[in-house]
């Protein structure tokens, strides 16, 4: 059963309420499952530029990609993990519910949720949805590209990945969301400004490499990312541009520190520098919607990816 939100839309489920250690209910005791309210219309006129949190139940496109399935559950996972946390930010935060890929209908369920993002880009809120597979990508290009709050700017794509997922496949997938992008910005006249950090050139193809070149993809490889190549690789990036829109892939880090995700990495960028990296997104400014993609709960050691995640979404906010 879905509820409202602010901006008039229908989201398919509210998600299970957040849980948590109890210290007390002052403000110098809460954690996140204590400061998050559900997002409804007063929402809207809290402090300026709430977070709103938006859960992507979908592993459709991972299966399409013959990957590893479940992270349909990693919504819920986050949630779990974010919900302990001591609650530092100066922003409000609020849930407004899952929007759930059954089967194979994924397309529809990108179409809904970029719906959703949109309406809450355009009420003035800083939106995090929690995937899913990487699929979610297009669900959240979808949103940032049809919000009012990037009209007349110009918008970068950051992506911390292992992966291009720039596949030129007839179905789309969770590997083929980039080239989705690339394709629907060109037919709106525009050249996709997209970044990766943290790609593994055994793991992509050349074929890959060749069409990250053509489309002028800039990209940073994994064994290249000290936190200083980092830093400078992301200040280039967003000295071109005015919006941000990033997604993280967990499985850009190594397998010791994101065991649970589809495509565990053998090598991986420390979890140092990925966090550097969004202390900088988040002090640029420019930081317009963010998602966090590919954990599978079902695969995760003592919940270590679903921390890891929760710890990033953290600093990003913060």
């Amino acid at each position: 059963m879905g509820f409202k939100t602010a901006t008039s839309l229908t989201v398919d489920v509210s998600p299970a309420p957040w849980t948590g250690r109890f210290d007390g209910d002052a403000v110098e005791h809460r954690r996140w499952w204590q400061a998050v309210a559900p997002h409804e219309t007063s929402a809207a006129e809290a402090a300026s530029r709430p977070a709103v949190v938006l859960g992507f139940c979908s592993d459709a496109g991972v299966l399409r990609n013959q990957g590893r399935v479940g992270a349909a559950a990693a919504p819920a996972a986050i949630r779990s993990a974010l919900g302990p946390l001591a609650f530092h930010l100066d922003r409000d935060v609020f849930d407004a519910g899952d929007v759930v890929v059954e089967d194979d209908s994924l397309e529809a369920g990108q179409e809904r949720a970029g719906r959703a993002i949109s309406g809450l880009l355009d009420a003035g809120n800083l939106t995090v949805v929690l995937g899913g597979g990487h699929e979610t990508a297009f669900a959240s290009y979808l949103g940032v590209a049809g919000s009012t709050a990037v009209r007349g700017k110009r918008l970068g794509v950051l992506n911390l990945d292992a992966h291009f997922d720039l596949r030129d496949e007839p179905t789309p997938s969770s590997g083929t969301p980039f080239l989705q992008m690339a394709r629907a910005e060109a037919a709106g006249g525009r050249e996709l400004q997209y970044a990766v950090v943290g790609i593994s050139e055994p793991n992509n193809t050349r074929t890959l490499f060749d069409t990250a070149q053509r489309l002028g993809v800039k990209y940073l490889l994994d064994e290249q990312c000290t936190p200083e190549a980092g830093e400078v690789f992301v200040a280039e990036f967003l000295a071109g541009i005015d919006a941000l829109y990033l997604t993280i892939d967990l499985d850009v880090m190594p397998a010791s520190v994101a065991p649970g995700v589809s495509a565990p990495a053998a090598y991986g960028v420390p979890l140092p520098v990925i966090s550097a990296i969004c202390r900088q997104v988040a002090a640029s400014g420019k930081l317009l919607h963010l998602d966090v993609a590919e954990l599978n709960p079902e695969f995760d050691i003592d919940s270590r990816t679903a921390k890891v995640a929760a710890r990033l979404i953290n600093t990003l906010l913060a």
